[in-house]
């Protein structure tokens, strides 16, 4: 179980698979590297160097600072390609975690081989952030979210799980924000995954923002369709299908 420093960062990340080319794995808010993909690391660590990293504010990476967004986390993202020596590597972005794929895509071409996105949008939809709040959640009493998010995340935010939600709530809120320019920058090849009742994006908006892209609305879906007790197994295989016609 790797740590690497730079920067500000004591990072935590796990390291699978055969070497090859990399894929690079983006978590989601209130995840952390392998909890997200439980059903991707072994499809896709018999084909590919498979890289789990826990972003700043999250899980067991260690910072300084509790403040964080997607922009800084794709940053931090280019970062960590650059102090393990890999020059470009595929993405694969979940929820939070493919719009920290879309800014790093936008703002760091030359490190992006290839994005897969799975419930992505295009624009900040904070409906219901604010049920996620600390005192959101003490006026609900949802002791077992608390319980999660305090043991989860307790080496990053060193107990501070209030800091933890309100960051996120904040990122939430606001992203993505990419501009004009930055959308018209996202060059790479591009997939893009949404279920139909996705409340978070859809197949069209993204689309509309980077026409060479693929997309594939999953009927019946939601917001997590790469889940093993979802679509787990048919987007593994629409995702090998996709980076293997990259890799030609």
């Amino acid at each position: 179980m790797p740590r690497i420093r730079f920067d500000d960062l004591d990072m935590f990340y796990e390291d699978m698979g055969i070497g090859g080319e990399t894929v690079l794995f983006l978590h989601s808010h209130f995840s952390r590297g392998l909890l997200a993909f439980g059903a991707q690391i072994q499809p896709f660590q018999g084909k590919y160097r498979c890289l789990f990293p826990d972003f700043r504010g999250h899980g067991r990476t260690v910072c300084p600072s509790l403040e964080w967004d997607s922009r800084k986390i794709a940053r931090d993202m280019a970062r960590f390609l650059d102090v393990l020596g890999i020059e470009k590597a595929h993405l694969f972005g979940y929820s939070f975690g493919a719009t920290v794929g879309l800014y790093m895509a936008a703002l760091y071409p030359e490190k992006v081989r290839s994005l897969t996105a799975v419930g992505a949008g295009a624009y900040p939809r904070p409906e219901g952030a604010e049920d996620f709040l600390p005192e959101s959640l003490l006026r609900k009493n949802d002791q077992k979210f608390i319980r999660e998010m305090e043991v989860r995340h307790r080496e990053a935010h060193k107990g501070d799980w209030k800091t933890f939600l309100e960051q996120t709530v904040a990122d939430w809120r606001g992203h993505p924000a990419l501009t004009d320019e930055e959308w018209a920058a996202v060059a790479c090849p591009a997939l893009f995954i949404n279920g139909e009742h996705d409340p978070f994006g859809t197949c069209a908006e993204m689309a509309e923002k980077i026409p060479h892209g693929e997309t594939w609305e999953i009927k019946g879906g939601g917001h997590r369709p790469l889940f093993v007790m979802e679509q787990g197994r048919e987007v593994n295989a629409a995702v090998l299908d996709f980076l293997s016609r990259v890799g030609e």
